[in-house]
């Protein structure tokens, strides 16, 4: 499936690179911009595995730094655990919660 998450996992920038349509029969690329050929879809679908781990690892790393600075609070500040999260307003709990 031609995805734009897929065509963006192999570098390609939507709106610049690409514009996707669907008109009733399926999603196609109306515009490619870039001087290599149209990627099969087979490639795109690649891009898309690709695009999917990477913004996995992005969330994976975002969280890793939430929860070191909880854990950075909590031990350094003295504060409690429900105290981070009411001042940071945060209402999802941590790993440490969990």
């Amino acid at each position: 499936m031609i995805t734009s998450n897929g065509l963006e996992g192999l570098g390609f920038k939507p709106f610049i690179d690409f514009v996707l349509r669907d008109d009733g029969n399926g999603v196609y690329i109306s515009e490619w911009n870039p001087t290599e050929p149209v990627p099969s879809v087979a490639e795109i679908e690649q891009g898309e595995q690709e695009y999917i781990i990477r913004e996995r690892e992005k969330e994976e790393v975002k969280e890793a730094i939430r929860s070191s600075a909880m854990r950075k609070l909590v031990e350094n500040a003295g504060l409690t655990i429900e105290e981070v999260r009411t001042f940071l307003r945060i209402d999802e709990p941590t790993e440490e919660e969990e």
